[in-house]
């Protein structure tokens, strides 16, 4: 089943400032930058979240011959394969 939408109208101030109520900065944003997304007639806004990038953990192999634990090493090793 799908998410229930909630359309709100908002009044939009003399310097193009929307106010965001302080109950829905609490619920939703957890970090104080959003992204807007901006197309053919609108205009979406969404909180900012930070990519996990632990999901691309061991999800890339090289065959490296140097010692793993030596980043820089690796970093050269890598390269001259490039």
């Amino acid at each position: 089943m799908g998410h229930i939408m909630k359309v709100v109208v908002k009044e939009v101030d003399r310097q193009g400032r929307i106010t965001i109520p302080k109950s829905w900065r609490d619920r939703y944003l957890k970090e104080p930058k959003v992204v807007m997304k901006i197309g053919d007639g609108f205009i979406e806004i969404v909180p900012k979240k930070e990519p996990d990038l632990t999901r691309f953990f061991d999800s890339v192999e090289v065959d490296v011959e140097c010692d793993l634990s030596d980043w820089h090493g690796v970093r050269r090793e890598l390269r001259k394969i490039g």
